[in-house]
C-alpha cells in the first residue's frame, strides 16, 4: 500500500507545521519514502504546487516523475467510475464542475486504480456546494487519512539534531 497526497499536505506543510526553513526531517522523510515507493502524489497535484512558484514550487521540481506520478490506463479506466457517483450525489451542479476539473479528480482515480491511501487535509462534510475528498473515498470505498495519521502509522520521527 503506498499513500497518495493531496496539493493541501504540501501548501500546509510549508506553510504552518513543517516548513522548509526550520523542520526539514519532513521533507526528507518525504524523499526517503518516495525511494521507497510508499509516498507518492500526481503530476495534476505537481502543477498545482507549481503554480504557487515559491520554495515548495523549488522542492517539487526537484523530485520528478518519480514522485508526482503521470496518468495510466488503469486510473483513466475509473474515471468514469468516479465521475458517476458524484454525480448521483446531488451536489451542486458548480461542484460537480469544479471537482471534475480540479486535481482532486485525478487524485482519487489514482487511489482508486491503484489501492492507495489517499491523505488528505480535507475532512468529509455534508455541504453539496463543495465535493470534499473524504466523501468520495467513503462512497467508493477509498482508505483516506490526516497527514497525522500518516505519520504515526508509519512511525515517523523527526529528531532534534545538532545544527550545522
Amino acid at each position: 500500500m503506498a499513500y497518495l497526497l493531496d496539493a493541501n499536505v504540501f501548501i500546509q506543510a510549508k506553510n504552518l507545521h513543517y516548513g522548509l526553513d526550520f523542520c526539514p526531517a519532513f521533507w526528507d522523510w518525504l524523499i526517503a519514502s518516495n525511494q521507497a515507493k510508499r509516498v507518492f502524489s500526481i503530476e495534476k497535484v505537481g502543477d498545482e504546487i507549481d503554480a504557487g512558484d515559491d520554495e515548495l514550487t523549488e522542492w517539487a521540481a526537484q523530485r520528478g516523475p518519480g514522485f508526482f506520478l503521470k496518468p495510466d490506463a488503469s486510473m483513466l479506466s475509473v474515471l468514469g467510475k468516479i465521475s458517476s457517483w458524484v454525480t448521483s450525489k446531488r451536489y451542486e451542479p458548480a461542484a460537480v464542475t469544479t471537482f471534475l476539473q480540479v486535481a482532486d479528480y485525478y487524485l482519487v482515480a489514482h487511489a482508486l486504480s491503484h489501492g492507495d491511501t489517499l491523505v488528505t487535509h480535507e475532512r468529509a462534510s455534508d455541504s453539496k456546494k463543495r465535493i470534499q475528498i473524504p466523501n468520495v473515498c467513503i462512497g467508493l470505498n477509498i482508505k483516506c487519512m490526516s497527514p497525522f495519521e500518516m505519520l504515526r502509522h508509519e512511525r515517523a520521527l523527526f529528531v532534534l539534531g545538532s545544527r550545522k
